[in-house]
């Protein structure tokens, strides 16, 4: 009952993402399957992705998948500081950022890459799911960035 779709319709009219200092965003390579499983893991904590050798082979073999679309932030040290895993369906997956990484614009220059990525393939809107009692937080971002709850069917 705490989850819900929220949906962005994709106008013209979208901010280019803005890469903190320190930070920058690259795509996705396979050599990056296993911090993005650790970053994950961290950050939603609910053992719901299972172990990588099961999570892996489910996320790479599901028809959504793009590497294309999984944008990936590096800090200055090198390390994912943040990680959008959107499917080819204009849905965002997951969206993560580390804990210690958090507080500079990370999530929402993520969603604005991701925004603008699916608007440049065509896409009429994004949508993704969250629940709004255990990211709260998040889901007050993605108001600020226009999404608006729509019905699961839609």
């Amino acid at each position: 009952p705490d989850d819900i779709r929220l949906r962005k319709t994709l106008d013209d009219d979208l901010p280019p993402p803005h890469w903190p200092e320190g930070f920058v965003m690259r795509g996705f390579e396979p050599a990056d399957a296993r911090p993005l499983h650790a970053l994950l893991s961290e950050v939603f904590d609910d053992g719901t992705d299972g172990p990588f050798d099961e999570w892996w082979p489910r996320i790479s073999g599901d028809a959504g998948f793009d590497p294309a679309l999984c944008f990936l932030v590096i800090d200055a040290k090198g390390r994912l500081a943040g990680a959008a895993l959107c499917w080819a369906t204009a849905f965002v997956k997951d969206l993560a950022v580390h804990p210690q990484a958090r507080g500079h614009g990370i999530g929402e220059a993520l969603m604005r890459q991701a925004f603008i990525a699916f608007r440049d393939r065509g896409a009429a809107h994004v949508d993704l799911k969250t629940n709004t009692v255990e990211n709260a937080t998040a889901v007050r971002l993605y108001e600020r960035l226009g999404m608006m709850p729509v019905d699961w069917e839609g």
